[in-house]
């Protein structure tokens, strides 16, 4: 299967810090990935790498056989699609109106199109955000701003979707419901690539897990691989056991 990403020998430095280094992976679609692995082991920046925006990044990083650097940023904002950890806007916009923001890649003119409005819609509705869709969005919680960014995110229509801790706001419901969701669209086609430190969410929903440590990929495998117990020590230094639960998942357990 042709990888959408390839990435080969990636790397970058924060001035002096190297944060990350010889990274080769390839990520096909129709794929759910988790990114985890301990603070500052370089899961945000292997992911702003992806989505275009940090460089110069070392190595190669490829979308469609293209550098990503090298790509329009019009025609790559409509492929690919990037969630923050979190989002400030200081201007009294409505919910739905950051939705909307989603469909500047596609703009032709200074109104919305039918098209535009049927994104919009359905990105709303699948992140259940429509109740709230006329409220001041810098009124709503943490975890309604996550899920409208993400709802903005989904109205781009996009191959790709990258998403920085898409949960760390959520309740459990939103956790769970949110994960269900990415869960879909992997089914659908898309690549999703998440980075979570909820072990439990990535052995849960993910087709694979990618364990950074130190910069570099210390596991690259499916979660009961990439996350079994002598993984879990020596990646984040905790010991672990998996729980089954008979339909060949499992849970993770930790140790005191």
């Amino acid at each position: 299967m042709t990888p959408l990403y390839r990435l080969d020998h990636a790397g970058f430095s924060y001035g002096a810090a190297r944060v990350l280094s010889e990274v080769t992976i390839e990520m096909p679609a129709g794929c759910l990935v988790a990114l985890t692995g301990p603070n500052g082991a370089g899961k945000s920046t292997l992911l702003g790498i992806m989505a275009g925006l940090r460089h110069p990044y070392e190595g190669k990083c490829l979308f469609r056989g293209k550098e990503v650097r090298d790509w329009k940023r019009d025609a790559f904002a409509r492929s690919v699609s990037f969630v923050p950890q979190s989002l400030r806007l200081e201007f009294p916009f409505t919910a739905e109106q950051v939705v909307f923001m989603g469909r500047t890649p596609y703009a032709g003119g200074l109104f919305e199109t039918t098209a535009d409005i049927e994104a919009a819609r359905k990105a709303m509705e699948m992140t259940d955000v429509a109740p709230f869709a006329h409220r001041d969005f810098r009124s709503l919680s943490g975890g309604e701003r996550q899920r409208v960014v993400l709802a903005s995110a989904l109205a781009q229509q996009p191959e790709v979707l990258l998403l920085d801790e898409p949960t760390t706001f959520l309740d459990l419901e939103h956790q769970l419901s949110t994960y269900r969701l990415l869960r879909r669209l992997a089914g659908e086609g898309l690549l999703v690539v998440a980075v979570t430190h909820d072990l439990n969410l990535a052995a849960s929903y993910s087709d694979r897990v990618i364990a950074l440590k130190r910069g570099l990929v210390e596991a690259d495998a499916s979660p009961c691989d990439a996350l079994s117990p002598d993984s879990i020590r020596r990646i984040f230094a905790v010991d672990a056991e998996w729980l089954s639960r008979g339909s060949g998942k499992g849970w993770i357990a930790y140790g005191e």
